[in-house]
């Protein structure tokens, strides 16, 4: 009788917990965010992310989203805003291409572009991955890329009238636009980052690319790596924006003629993917 009172406690905890974390944007400091953040410490994090993203296929359903934008718009040409390493990026150009029957070029961009990264990817790719070295702002895209953009676990990144700029670019430039994150607003996510991380770095750093020296003093000696990650992780699960919010942002630019759609799916493990898709009629 206990224990079925404790399970009930913990279930209407965690309803709680998922309630307050859907009703409310905490807009707390991320590491990569800052300026004073160390660019190979920015790199490492954003490799681990990179590494997980891709082996996990976090992102594999967003392929099927991305191909009806395609299918509705007619192009055929993908820029990836805030790729950070380009995590996952590959595999939707493979997936994106086999489903389409043509090849789907994405091009890769940054406001820190990580140039080492997106080579490799390139080359692996044999061109299907592109990228600019140029840096780009993702509030204020240059006009003479035309195709659809995307972005990947970044929008949380923005503050909400920063987030209603980029939809707001998009839309005012009649380009389509689908936006992902690659977790929900929920406890299960919350201590997933916080317990799992952790196990994951020591048995995943071995296998992330470059094989580094600093990489592995930063992650095993002066845990740096690990610990900015999961403090970014927990981070971005609170400044998250789900799928309410973002169509009210999306709303709230005015712009006419332009088809919002944002909602939640079941990703290919436990996780959440919400996301935001929009075209011009």
């Amino acid at each position: 009788m206990k224990n079925q009172k404790s399970g009930k406690k913990l279930e209407i905890d965690a309803k709680k917990f998922n309630y307050i974390c859907n009703s409310m944007h905490i807009h707390l400091f991320e590491f990569t965010d800052q300026k004073w953040c160390p660019a190979f410490l920015r790199q490492y994090m954003t490799d681990y992310l990179h590494f997980l993203i891709t082996k996990a296929g976090i992102y594999k359903p967003a392929v099927f989203i991305i191909k009806d934008i395609i299918d509705k718009t007619g192009k055929h040409e993908i820029l990836d805003l805030c790729s950070g390493s380009g995590g996952g990026v590959d595999i939707i150009q493979i997936e994106l291409s086999r489903l389409c029957g043509r090849e789907i070029k994405i091009t890769l961009s940054d406001k820190y572009p990580n140039i080492e990264p997106f080579e490799i990817l390139r080359i692996n790719s044999n061109g299907g991955v592109n990228y600019l070295k140029e840096p780009v702002d993702a509030m204020n895209v240059p006009a003479n890329f035309k195709g659809i953009r995307t972005m990947f676990s970044a929008f949380h990144h923005f503050k909400p009238e920063e987030a209603k700029e980029i939809l707001k670019n998009a839309a005012a430039n009649k380009i389509p636009i689908c936006i992902f994150e690659g977790a929900g607003k929920r406890v299960l996510d919350f201590m997933g980052i916080l317990l799992l991380h952790s196990f994951i770095f020591i048995i995943s750093t071995p296998f992330i690319r470059p094989i580094s020296l600093k990489r592995f003093f930063f992650t095993y000696i002066i845990p740096l790596v690990p610990v900015m990650t999961i403090w970014d992780g927990l981070v971005s699960i609170l400044r998250m924006y789900t799928p309410k919010d973002m169509l009210r942002m999306a709303n709230e630019t005015g712009i006419e003629n332009y088809v919002w759609k944002a909602e939640e799916i079941k990703g290919k493990f436990a996780n959440k993917v919400m996301y935001i898709t929009g075209y011009p009629k």
